[in-house]
């Protein structure tokens, strides 16, 4: 396609200058566990469940079992030596569980740690193995029914609290054309330390991330994909406090793609930066392995603070997030990085300006599928208004080539929308695909044009900002502190979640760690 041409110099110093931002959270990242990270090496090896003692389904035995050996011994280790250890050569994770719901079981680390060792790397490479099927399965499938015959592919939101009533209008938006099916997550999942179990019929403003939820849409999606002759992927989110175990879930059920931000949960629900950067390496390096495709939040920051004066902060943002993407062993065709349509409509050349920003992203990131996000900061309430306003925002993806769309609603800000309002949405992203065509082959800015210098105003403030990040001894981490991102400031020591960090001991075991480093997609 026609791009901008963008100073080689200038992009390469930008993601050397990524590079040496996020080192001190890799570091972080590498030399630290979470009661989460330990969670999800027990739903590898296959722990599920719930204490029937300690309420409805809300406290999984993974929790019952970290907490366990927190208490005892510390996480420091790990939990792999201390859990396969107390095993001994016989014994399961069920009944181990069990022992902690009654207060018998008694962990230590091992003085000779390699039996444990061997076990703990035996049960979770079941888990990997079952994750690995699941990825070629989806090749499989993929294969039999095809892709989307284009691009970007259509992206729909379905969540009503209720998976067994999300199911038919999941199934009823493919029909209509949608390629990604979101089931949004219920109101504050994020900041739940524990991922609910089973099949769930009530949630607010979305559904819950849960196994068998995940099960249960796949299925009825795969029944679907192979009515209409196209593989319907689904998304779900892998965010907040539980980020690793969820990212467990989606490889073990087969998700296509998974919200998964550096920033997000920080940011936008204020939970711990330690805690936030520990769980989202090891979740990204099982979406790696999984061939899940991520979306980062980027178009978040546009909701709290001005989409023109603040446009290079998304750039600087989708440059780390690609940093610490690739570190966690994700390739570029797995990286839905995020930017919207959010410029004020009555701002002058509101529309040269977006399209400015969506080319500077496509140019920077030429093999990534980037997710273009629709308007909602300035949907007043005017349907009709709202309905012009996708229109342009998805000319606007048209004309950029960008990867995958989320469809806008006309009636956002004013009513949760109705099976109608996602009709007609999607509608409105039908006419201007199918119209406009691969217009993005035809579109070419004139160099040193408007759209040209906007490009490269906001490249060159994106690494002047990467500048003083770098310069920093705590990088990001500080950062996010002053209130770079979203103008949103997060102390190091604040939110929700740090008393479940730790740092690892010399002699710390993760099996899946283990499995998992050095893979490469």
């Amino acid at each position: 396609m026609n791009a901008l041409e963008l100073d080689g110099e200038l992009v390469r110093r930008a993601r050397e200058l990524a590079a040496r931002a996020a080192a001190p959270v890799v570091d972080l990242a590498r030399t630290h566990t979470t009661v989460s990270v330990e969670r999800a090496v027990l739903r590898l090896a296959g722990l599920t469940g719930t204490d029937p003692v300690l309420g409805d389904g809300e406290v999984p035995w993974v929790n019952r079992v970290v907490d366990a050996v927190r208490e005892q011994v510390g996480l420091e280790h790990g939990v792999a030596l201390p859990v396969w250890h107390a095993l001994g050569r016989d014994g399961s994770l069920q009944e181990l569980a069990e022992q902690v719901g009654a207060g018998t079981a008694r962990f230590s680390i091992p003085a000779d740690p390699e039996p444990a060792r061997d076990a703990a790397r035996a049960a979770v490479a079941a888990g990997m193995a079952r994750i690995d099927a699941n990825r070629a399965r989806r090749d499989e499938l993929v294969a039999l029914h095809g892709d989307p015959p284009r691009r970007p592919w259509i992206y729909l939101i379905v969540a009503t609290g209720d998976i067994y009533e999300d199911i038919p209008q999941a199934q009823a938006a493919a029909r209509a054309g949608a390629d990604v099916i979101a089931v949004i997550r219920s109101t504050g999942q994020s900041l739940l330390d524990y991922v609910p179990e089973g099949a769930t019929r009530t949630g607010y403003a979305g559904t819950y991330a849960t196994g068998e939820n995940f099960r249960l849409m796949r299925a009825a999606l795969d029944d679907v994909s192979a009515e209409l002759g196209r593989y319907v992927r689904l998304t779900n989110y892998a965010s907040g406090l539980c980020m690793p175990e969820i990212a467990v879930l989606a490889g073990l059920e087969r998700l296509d793609m998974m919200l998964n931000d550096a920033m997000y949960g920080i940011l936008f629900r204020d939970i711990n930066p330690r805690r936030t950067f520990v769980d989202q390496r090891f979740s990204r390096m099982v979406h790696a392995r999984a061939g899940i495709i991520i979306n980062t939040g980027e178009d978040n920051y546009l909701t709290t603070a001005d989409a023109v004066d603040e446009a290079h902060t998304v750039t600087v943002s989708q440059l780390l997030n690609e940093t610490l993407a690739h570190e966690a062993g994700l390739a570029d065709w797995q990286l839905g990085l995020g930017h919207a349509f959010e410029i004020n409509p009555a701002v002058p050349e509101s529309f040269r300006l977006e399209l400015a920003h969506a080319l500077l992203a496509r140019g920077l990131f030429p093999d990534a599928p980037l997710k273009w996000m629709p308007p909602t900061k300035h949907m007043t309430g005017d349907v009709f208004g709202g309905y012009l306003l996708d229109g342009f925002f998805n000319l606007a993806g048209a004309l950029t080539g960008q990867g995958i769309l989320l469809v806008g609603m006309m009636t956002e800000a004013v009513v949760t929308p109705w099976l109608s309002d996602r009709d007609l949405a999607l509608r409105n992203v039908r006419y201007v695909l199918e119209a406009a065509g691969n217009l993005h082959e035809d579109f070419a800015p004139r160099p040193g044009g408007f759209i040209d210098r906007r490009a490269h105003t906001v490249l060159t403030e994106a690494v002047q900002l990467l500048e003083r990040i770098a310069d920093h001894p705590q990088g990001l981490i500080q950062a996010i502190a002053d209130g770079t991102f979203g103008i949103t400031k997060r102390s190091p020591d604040g939110g929700k979640g740090l008393d479940g960090v730790a740092r690892l001991a010399a002699d710390a075991y993760n099996p899946a760690l283990e499995l998992m480093e050095g893979v490469r997609v």
